[in-house]
């Protein structure tokens, strides 16, 4: 067998021994050592691998911002953050009807982004609103939806632990993808809370009501989540203002949320163990599974397997669209079996190399080059530029031309082409990002077996599997459209990136 036949057939291997639960960590870890030392022959580039591999994956500096979010969204749970957010989006909208589902919806986007994880979102929302649904007499089904698809929310809402370990695969900026990632965001809490008023209006005895809670005591909850938006505006904003990096403003956000922690009283010895405790094992296991894809990743790279995919797929001529929807029905279907951690670090080394080749024309060069022009034509004309240079831009900007070499000389301004492929490179790669994180999120709500649904029907024992199978139906198919006016429209995802040049 070949270098690339053997790479290919690793692949059913690595699914074979997923789905005999082996652990996707130790699966990748074995598949990817065991395939180094057959393509070498030999065991000393494999162990020479493994020594340098594990250094480089424990000691890298960007995957320090994983623990300090994790803890962050412990801290935030024992400061009770997620009761305030709760309480606080309750009293404003509990009293309407589907009113308190809604509230439960704004909860999950705030702890969200706080938090950076889609089940520990679901799973803390599910403790705080759980109970109070049923006590207004919200159906059971309903309830558990609801808490599964707001629980999506916390890996989308920055900060995302999973979005900083796909701007790590793919070199791409942190912040950018942080950035990029808040209107989809907030669409899909928009999305939900719309799905909310529907539902309750085809289903009228699924949601009760509750009485409305007095204005003074609504805007008194309403302060009490001013540490959740300290916090956040701390974090978010300090990133984006280079206050600090964001791996130094995770550790900000986990100091603050603990010193807020210890504030209320959540926080003591032994909490602060348990937290540190629980960080360390969510850490060990996360970054087990990242050394264990960069064994199996370095293994398809010396096979040339994604390489050579991705020359197929371009020497097909299929167009990039379908190239895309293919690969996002792929993530849909998977993301049902599989974490979403996992699905990133396992297919993104394949995929996003197949993607890199599209051309999906998202930046023209004419535009930028007009752009620069207007911004030197608006200040006034540059001096010593004849009349006839100055008619011959206005001519190509207007006609959607090339500027020449000479025109961009006499203006002052130099954009090239490489410089247009290159912040194309970047938008797709970003735009291709959220799309990805959007489709296996929703496969944490896809029946049968999405994972969101199984830790909150696990609160709740009484409701039937079936009933929330029913209606997180509801709740996919606004994923699903959202999915398809991202797709449609990229200048969605990457308006506030140009909003930034």
């Amino acid at each position: 067998m070949t270098a690339l036949e053997i790479g290919i057939a690793s692949f059913p291997l690595l699914m074979v021994l997923i789905f005999l639960r082996v652990p996707i960590g130790l699966s990748m870890f074995l598949v990817g050592l065991g395939g180094l030392m057959i393509v070498t022959d030999g065991t000393l580039v494999a162990f020479g691998r493994l020594k340098n591999e594990t250094y480089s994956t424990f000691s890298s500096y960007s995957l320090t911002i994983v623990p300090m979010f994790l803890l962050m969204g412990h801290f935030a749970t024992l400061g009770g953050m997620s009761s305030a957010l709760f309480k606080a989006a309750e009293g404003f909208l509990g009293h309407r009807r589907g009113g308190v589902a809604m509230a439960a919806i704004g909860a999950c986007a705030g702890f969200g982004a706080i938090c950076g994880s889609s089940l520990a979102t679901a799973a803390t929302m599910g403790r705080v609103a759980l109970p109070e649904l049923k006590q207004y007499g919200y159906a059971g089904g309903f309830s558990a939806a609801t808490l599964a698809a707001g629980g999506t929310l916390g890996i989308l809402i920055p900060p995302s632990v999973v979005l900083v370990i796909y701007a790590i695969l793919t070199e791409q900026n942190i912040a950018k993808l942080f950035l990029a990632a808040f209107i989809p965001g907030l669409l899909a809490a928009l999305g939900y809370v719309i799905v909310i008023s529907i539902y309750v209006r085809l289903y009228p005895d699924a949601a009760g009501t509750r009485p409305a809670v007095p204005w003074g005591e609504r805007f008194a909850a309403l302060f009490r989540v001013w540490p959740v938006l300290m916090v956040f505006g701390l974090v978010v904003g300090g990133i984006y203002l280079g206050w600090f990096t964001p791996t130094e403003g995770a550790a900000v956000g986990a100091f603050g949320t603990g010193l807020i922690a210890w504030l209320n009283g959540g926080l003591n010895r032994l909490t602060l163990t348990d937290s540190f405790m629980v960080t360390a094992r969510s850490t060990a296991m996360i970054f087990f599974i990242v050394l264990g894809a960069g064994f199996y990743n370095g293994f398809l790279a010396l096979t040339k397997v994604p390489q050579e995919l991705a020359d197929f797929v371009v020497s097909q001529g299929f167009s990039p669209w379908m190239v895309l929807t293919l690969i996002l029905v792929f993530y849909l279907l998977f993301g049902c079996l599989m974490d979403s951690l996992s699905m990133i670090l396992l297919t993104i080394p394949i995929f996003f190399p197949v993607i890199s080749a599209m051309d999906f024309n998202m930046v023209s060069l004419p535009a930028m080059q007009a752009s620069a022009a207007m911004e030197v034509l608006n200040v006034g004309v540059p001096d010593g530029m004849a009349s006839g240079m100055l008619a011959s831009i206005q001519e190509a900007i207007s006609g959607g031309m090339e500027l020449t070499r000479d025109q961009m000389k006499e203006l002052g301004i130099r954009v090239t082409q490489g410089m247009a492929d290159r912040i194309e490179a970047e938008y797709v790669a970003i735009w291709f990002g959220i799309l990805v994180l959007i489709v296996v999120e929703v496969g944490l709500i896809t029946p049968p077996v999405g994972m969101n649904l199984f830790i909150i029907n696990a609160m709740d024992r009484k409701t039937k599997m079936i009933d929330t199978y029913k209606a997180v139906m509801f709740f996919v198919a606004s994923d699903l459209v959202r999915v398809i006016i991202l797709v449609l429209f990229p200048i969605i995802t990457l308006l506030p990136l140009m909003l930034m040049r």
